[in-house]
């Protein structure tokens, strides 16, 4: 059964810094690109950013240049891949719940799967 957790979530001052990680916890032989979303009180959820199994990454404009995605290669194995969300010069325009998703693909046949795997979401308030 594939697990999507998200942790790093918190209060900081307009300026700060927060990290984000997200442990999705998968099956051996797929791989798992994997999404950043954010969703603030009142707002639809948006794209934050992504990296795909390629490592290639993508992000918002709202959020390019002050945040950077990554794998962490230290934590990630076979069957379970850890992706971090560095976020700096953070804003109270950043404050939401923040998502992580996981696409699980592969050369497997039985790996592909178009719905995307969810966590529970982690929460990042900045105060001006």
């Amino acid at each position: 059964q594939v697990r999507v957790v998200e942790s790093g979530g918190g209060s900081v001052q307009a300026g700060g810094s927060l990290r984000l990680s997200c442990e999705v916890w998968g099956y051996k032989y797929c791989s798992y690109s994997v999404t950043w979303y954010r969703q603030a009180p009142g707002k639809e959820r948006e794209f934050v950013s992504s990296i795909d199994t390629n490592f290639n990454t993508k992000y918002s404009d709202s959020v390019k240049g002050r945040f950077t995605i990554s794998q962490d290669n230290m934590k990630s194995t076979l069957t379970l891949r850890v992706t971090n969300l560095q976020m700096n010069s953070l804003t109270p325009e950043d404050t939401a719940s923040y998502f992580c998703s996981a696409i699980q693909g592969g050369a497997f046949a039985q790996c592909r799967r178009e719905t995307p795997y969810w966590g529970q979401g982690t929460r990042v308030t900045v105060s001006s």
